[in-house]
C-alpha cells in the first residue's frame, strides 16, 4: 500500500510538470511560426511594432544568475564546511536553522532589501571594478571615464551586478543545504584514518571530505543556478529594463526572462500573450535541463551514491 501511494505521487509530480511544459509549447506556436528563428536571435521586444525577440533577455538572465552564482557558491561552500566541520555542537542546529530559514524569506523582501541597502554598495564596487579591471569586457561601462573626479553614480546602478547580488543571498540556503548534507555523510573510517596518518583538520577537509562531496558541490550550485535563472521579484524590483544584448554586468539596464514576464503580463494582448508564454517555455527548458543535469551528476557521484543509501 504504502508503496502504491509513494509511486502514485511521484506519478503525479511528473505528469504536472510535463502538464506545465507540454501547456507551455503549445500556447508559443503561434509565435514561434509567426517569428520563426528570429524570435530567439532578435534583441527587440516592441509589440506594437511587431517586433519581438528575446536574445537580450535571455543574456541578461545568464549574466544574472551567473553574478548571483560568483557570489553565492563561495559562500555556500564555506558555510557549509563551517557548519559541517568547525562549528561547535551546542550552536551547530542554531546555524542550520539560520541558514534555511534564510530560504523562507519572501523574495520581495530579498528585493527591497537589495534595491535599499545593497545597491548604493554594489555601485561602488562596481565603480572600483571598472577603474582597476576595466581592460576586461563584462566589467566595462560605456559612456564613463572611471579615472574621472567625480564619478557619475547613475551608470552603475540597476545593473545585473546588483541583482545579481541579491538573488545570490535567494540561492545560498539551496546550495548550502545540499553541500551541508554531503559533507556530513563523509564515512568515518576515512577521517579517521586520515587523522592516524597525521592529517590537521584542513589536511582532513582537504584530502577526504572534499573529494567525497564533489558530486554534492556540483549538484549543489547547479540547484542554484536553476533558481537563479527563474528569479522574479527581487530583480524587477533592482533593474532598469533593457532589451539589448549586453554582457556590461555593471552597467545600468539589464532584464531576464522572468522579469520580463512579469512587467509585461498584465497589459498583454493576445499576441503579446503567446510570445511572453513562448519567452517562459525557453526559461522552462533552461532551467529543467540545469537541474536534470544536477541530479545526474549527483546521482553518479559516489557522495551522491552514498546519500541515497
Amino acid at each position: 500500500m504504502f508503496v502504491n501511494v509513494v509511486r502514485t505521487i511521484g506519478a503525479s509530480v511528473l505528469v504536472i510538470t510535463g502538464g506545465v511544459g507540454v501547456f507551455l509549447a503549445w500556447q508559443a506556436v503561434p509565435t514561434i511560426h509567426r517569428y520563426g528563428l528570429g524570435f530567439f536571435t532578435g534583441e527587440r521586444w516592441e509589440p506594437d511594432q511587431d517586433v519581438i525577440g528575446i536574445a537580450g533577455v535571455l543574456v541578461g538572465t545568464v549574466s544574472i544568475a551567473l553574478v548571483a552564482m560568483t557570489f553565492a557558491f563561495p559562500l555556500s561552500l564555506l558555510t557549509a564546511l563551517y557548519i559541517s566541520e568547525y562549528a561547535p555542537a551546542r550552536i551547530k542546529g542554531l546555524l542550520v536553522s539560520m541558514v534555511d530559514l534564510m530560504a523562507a524569506i519572501p523574495s520581495i523582501v530579498w528585493g527591497l532589501w537589495g534595491f535599499f541597502l545593497i545597491m548604493p554598495h554594489a555601485s561602488a564596487l562596481a565603480y572600483w571594478l571598472q577603474r582597476h579591471f576595466g581592460w576586461v569586457p563584462f566589467f566595462q561601462v560605456r559612456n564613463t571615464d572611471p579615472h574621472s573626479p567625480v564619478w557619475d553614480s547613475t551608470r552603475y546602478v540597476s545593473s545585473a551586478f546588483c541583482a545579481g547580488i541579491a538573488v545570490a543571498m535567494m540561492v545560498l540556503p539551496m546550495g548550502c543545504a545540499v553541500m551541508r548534507q554531503v559533507f556530513s555523510q563523509t564515512p568515518p573510517g576515512e577521517r579517521e584514518a586520515a587523522l592516524a596518518l597525521g592529517a590537521t583538520k584542513w589536511g582532513v577537509i582537504r584530502s577526504v571530505v572534499l573529494p567525497f562531496g564533489r558530486g554534492g558541490i556540483i549538484g549543489g550550485t547547479m540547484l542554484g543556478l536553476g533558481r537563479a535563472l527563474g528569479e522574479t521579484i527581487a530583480v524587477v524590483l533592482i533593474i532598469s529594463p533593457a532589451f539589448q544584448v549586453k554582457w556590461n554586468i555593471l552597467e545600468i539596464g539589464a532584464n531576464s526572462v522572468s522579469a520580463l514576464i512579469a512587467i509585461q503580463f498584465g497589459d498583454a494582448s493576445p499576441s503579446q500573450l503567446s510570445a511572453l508564454l513562448a519567452a517562459g517555455f525557453v526559461l522552462f527548458m533552461i532551467t529543467l535541463a540545469v537541474n536534470t543535469l544536477a541530479a545526474v551528476v549527483v546521482n553518479r557521484s559516489r557522495s551522491g551514491a552514498d546519500a541515497d543509501a
